[in-house]
């Protein structure tokens, strides 16, 4: 399209007494240069995404919350109120002041509105064809392609990115992009760490890293319940969580504080949630040192073990009753 554009912009004008002496050489020093013209279409293109991009990167990580950086604001479908983001509407509609009544979490895949932080323009986040006719860009329609599959990710006003990562799904912005988010369709929300160091498992409905594929214990609908102790859920938590060996979850954060209070059994399982066979040698020894009276040394019980599930019929100790299948103290004496 350049070379007919150069033919048809200029008529030749040759300066020549005899057109006999004209060579084709000399007439197409004469043309203008298809070269130059290309090169100065790609310099005004080059210019005009340089305008664009310095237009979007307005604000950047200087708006937010502690939850997202971000330059946009959402209306929470379900009370109308704006927000930050939804960690913010679900502290702030759940907190112990507000009427229990009342108490509620914003459905995030409805959320429709969102304000810009920078114009303040309130704006549907859905993509929608016709708004690159409303964008103030003049650069729009020499651009059409950038502009009409990135407006819901952009101010229809400004022209701001309200966020480095969108989903559309999750109606999620983010400037922070350290965090590796991505949308798992899995678990129909978006996650952080990076698609490929993850995989999702569909029997525990949920994300875990790829060195667990091959050998995680497979609980069913694992991250979908309450974690055990502070009965935050799980599967929508934005703190750490951790698969224990019986594969229940729970926080780290929680877990931590169990082994601070010498508890290292899994509350829901009873199952051990870390290597104990250094206290069990310890406990071999305490036992070896604390001699039964004389009328419990023939006393024999029925116990069964929280680790493997196996049942043993061991002579009674004050002190703990060991597993003879797996040699673990981690027992409870089911009948006498």
């Amino acid at each position: 399209m350049g070379v007919v554009a150069v033919l048809h912009a200029e008529s030749l004008q040759l300066d020549c007494k005899d057109t006999k002496h004209v060579t084709e050489k000399d007439v197409y020093n004469h043309l203008p240069s298809n070269e130059e013209h290309l090169l100065g279409e790609e310099s005004s293109q080059s210019t005009d995404h340089q305008k664009i991009n310095t237009m979007r990167e307005r604000g950047y990580m200087e708006y937010g919350c502690q939850h997202y950086r971000r330059r946009c604001r959402i209306r929470a479908p379900c009370c109308n109120e704006i927000f930050n983001c939804r960690h913010c509407h679900n502290e702030a509609k759940n907190n112990i002041n507000i009427d229990q009544k009342h108490r509620h979490d914003i459905p995030r895949h409805q959320v429709k509105q969102v304000i810009c932080s920078l114009c303040e323009t309130e704006q549907e986040v859905s993509l929608d064809f016709l708004a690159i006719f409303q964008c103030n860009l003049p650069q729009c329609f020499s651009c059409v392609n950038i502009c009409c599959f990135q407006v819901q990710q952009n101010c229809i006003n400004c022209g701001v990115c309200m966020g480095k990562y969108f989903c559309g799904t999750c109606k999620l912005f983010d400037d922070d992009v350290s965090k590796k988010q991505y949308h798992c369709s899995g678990c129909g929300i978006c996650r952080t760490g990076g698609c490929e160091n993850v995989f999702h498992c569909y029997k525990c409905g949920c994300c875990y890293p790829t060195q667990m594929k091959n050998s995680h214990p497979c609980v069913e609908g694992a991250m979908h319940h309450d974690c055990p102790i502070c009965f935050e859920y799980l599967f929508e938590s934005v703190n750490d969580v951790l698969v224990l060996p019986c594969g229940h979850t729970i926080h780290k954060s929680c877990l931590n504080e169990m082994r601070e209070h010498f508890q290292y059994a899994c509350p829901l399982c009873s199952k051990s949630v870390c290597d104990m066979s250094m206290i069990w040698e310890k406990l071999d020894m305490e036992i070896a040192a604390t001699p039964m009276p004389e009328a419990y040394r023939n006393k024999m019980i029925w116990i069964l073990c929280n680790d493997c599930t196996k049942t043993s019929h061991v002579q009674y100790h004050l002190v703990a009753q060991k597993c003879l299948n797996c040699k673990s103290y981690n027992t409870r004496q089911i009948r006498g």
